[in-house]
């Protein structure tokens, strides 16, 4: 049984009697009241009144109880007489109750009013409203102060109960699956979270599997909602059936919801680990690989589901669903109808992209990026030709960012525009500062990078030309990497700007070149200038004294490329070369340039004035 108690201030006290004695005596077999000389009328309205009252004396026993009060409780008024009230309206159930229900009858408390459920000899239950209030004293009765009596009254309210409870399973509950919908979830959420703050027996852990249907979107839309929804009702009986399974031996089954859309979540309480989240997932996948018979069609999804398991203590409601999103994101992410567990570490790699995607733009404005150049060697002398430009971000928090941790989320905000444009001024600027430097020493070209991106959301050819004027770099002594996937897909506007960059005079080249499209053919109607190997080719020119090459047939591809390279007019770039055995090599197969730690790492710029200034020979 369940109960609240409100009330006003009190109005009588230890020195104010509420009532006289006469107040509490009752006439016999009538039900009726008895207050000494009280008219007729008041004893007949009491009896007759289709509200069930009652007398109580100061102890709180029944001294009189009219006909409603017995047929609502089904007893007898007269056999109620002397029975404790509190029992029978089950007013000692909870504390907070019972204390406010002896302070009325101590008349410290003005008047008493809860909600209780009731059992009916017959069997079966009833709500009633329970109002308990101190009798006013009578003014004509020498007696009043002598004794105290209450009035107790019961109004039935078990429609209205069942009106309420139906309104709230109404609201409560989506109206296509009938399953619990986004706001019980939560409650439901929230309140297993508590019960384990508040110290009830359990493990203490909760788990959550939330799916989301793929592939339900494109039914919906070509087969029109009331397939769709039909579905989804299909879909919510296997997923009830999982859990019902799933808590057969249990304390309770999970909690099955529809949170909106295709997107469904099963709450398990008091789980006993990610074993039981995986089984239950699993289980979910297996219910829905069997096609569904609707609207005579068979109709077929699949689900992706994120599986998130772990101690109540220190959890939020708003932190478990963030982490179940985030696990089925990355379940759609791996390839769709599978299931994914949390990762915390997953998660914290995701959390530091998304704390370096917003401040990637702040980062430009702030000055936190600054050049590192990494040499370009001559094969033939060893001689310093060129340098390329890489970009490292000195992130306050996360320290010195190379390239691969960023430039890719650059790429997706477009914040590698302005990041592009102030890595192309700043290499152009140092270069020609180089060159005024070292007027005596035959002037190196500075290698760009250039991400696709900037050549289609910026008028890329009027910042080169801006920047080169600004600088006073000559274009022959810059140089323009893009990734062979994006030159070779290249038509329209991005042929255009290249063919653009290349009359002015700017050398294109490709980098990373044999991991894509290794097309040499379409190379001869670009204005690509120089190819650079990717690196893995590179790695296999392993030698040893006595075992030989590690993977002759990557020689053999890199000697041929290099060849036909040469045959078109186009120079050739080693990257990644480590040990004088695979610069020997490429230097004896017409490899026309080298880059790599066996030269140097990538460095300042003030590193790169040292090796100019002592004329140095980078040869192995």
């Amino acid at each position: 049984m369940s109960g609240t108690s409100e009330g006003p201030a009190p109005v009588a006290g230890p020195h104010r009697p509420a009532v006289t004695e006469s107040d509490t005596q009752a006439s016999a077999g009538t039900g009726g009241p008895d207050r000494g000389q009280a008219p007729e009328p008041f004893r007949s309205a009491f009896t007759a009144a289709p509200l069930a009252m009652a007398v109580l004396d100061g102890d709180g026993r029944i001294v009189s109880a009219n006909d409603t009060f017995g047929a609502l409780l089904g007893t007898a008024p007269d056999a109620l007489a002397g029975r404790a009230a509190a029992d029978l309206v089950d007013l000692t159930s909870d504390a907070r109750t019972h204390h406010a229900y002896r302070q009325v009858l101590d008349g410290r408390r003005a008047r008493l009013r809860c909600t209780r459920r009731v059992k009916h000899p017959d069997g079966h239950s009833l709500w009633v409203q329970v109002t308990v209030a101190p009798l006013p004293p009578r003014q004509d009765d020498p007696r009043a102060h002598r004794e105290p009596a209450v009035l107790l009254s019961l109004a039935d309210i078990s429609a209205r109960r069942e009106l309420q409870a139906r309104l709230r399973h109404l609201q409560m509950h989506d109206p296509v699956t009938r399953l619990p919908n986004r706001t019980l979830f939560f409650e439901r959420l929230t309140a297993a979270l508590e019960a384990d703050a508040d110290g009830r027996p359990g493990t203490g852990r909760i788990g959550l599997c939330y799916l989301d249907l793929d592939g339900f979107q494109a039914i919906n839309d070509t087969l029109g909602h009331r397939v769709g929804d039909r579905l989804l009702a299909a879909v919510a009986e296997r997923l009830t059936r999982c859990a019902d399974v799933a808590g057969y031996a249990r304390a309770a089954a999970p909690l099955v919801a529809r949170l909106g859309g295709d997107e469904f979540a099963l709450l398990v309480e008091n789980s006993t680990g990610t074993d039981q989240l995986a089984d239950l997932a699993e289980s979910v996948l297996t219910a829905l690989q069997a096609p569904f018979d609707i609207s005579g069609q068979r109709l077929s999804v699949s689900a992706s589901i994120g599986v998130v398991e772990r101690r109540t203590a220190g959890t939020t409601p708003t932190a478990l669903m963030q982490a179940a999103d985030t696990t089925l994101y990355w379940a759609k992410a791996d390839g769709r109808s599978r299931w994914t567990l949390f990762d915390p570490e997953r998660n914290a790699h995701r959390m530091t992209r998304q704390a370096l995607a917003s401040g990637l733009r702040p980062a430009i404005d702030r000055g936190e990026f600054v050049l590192d150049y990494q040499p370009l060697v001559s094969m033939a002398d060893g001689r310093l030709s060129g340098v390329e430009a890489l970009v490292r971000w000195r992130h306050p928090q996360f320290g010195t960012l190379t390239p691969n941790r960023f430039v890719s989320l650059a790429e997706e905000d477009g914040s590698i525009v302005p990041l592009g444009r102030w890595v192309l001024a700043t290499a152009c600027r140092q270069a020609r500062r180089w060159q005024l430097d070292h007027p005596g020493e035959p002037p190196i070209f500075v290698s760009v990078n250039v991400a696709v991106r900037q050549v289609w959301d910026s008028d890329l050819v009027a910042d080169v030309a801006e920047i080169l004027a600004e600088t006073g770099l000559t274009p022959h002594l810059l140089q323009l990497e893009l990734t062979e996937s994006a030159v070779m897909g290249s038509a329209g506007r991005p042929l255009q700007a290249l063919q653009a960059l290349s009359d002015m005079g700017v050398r294109i080249a490709i980098d990373d070149f044999g991991t894509g499209y290794s097309n040499l053919a379409y190379l001869s109607r670009l204005p690509v200038a120089v190819l650079k190997l990717d690196g893995s080719f590179v790695r296999g020119f392993q030698y040893d004294d006595t075992a030989g090459p590690a993977s002759p047939a990557d020689e053999v591809i890199v000697e041929a490329m290099i060849q036909l390279a040469h045959r078109l007019g186009l120079t050739v770039t080693a990257e990644c070369v480590e040990t004088p055995a695979q610069a020997d090599r490429l230097r004896r197969i017409g490899c026309d340039t080298g880059q790599g730690w066996l030269y140097s790492r990538p460095v300042p710029p003030g590193d790169i004035s040292g090796l100019l200034d002592s004329r140095a020979c980078l040869r192995p």
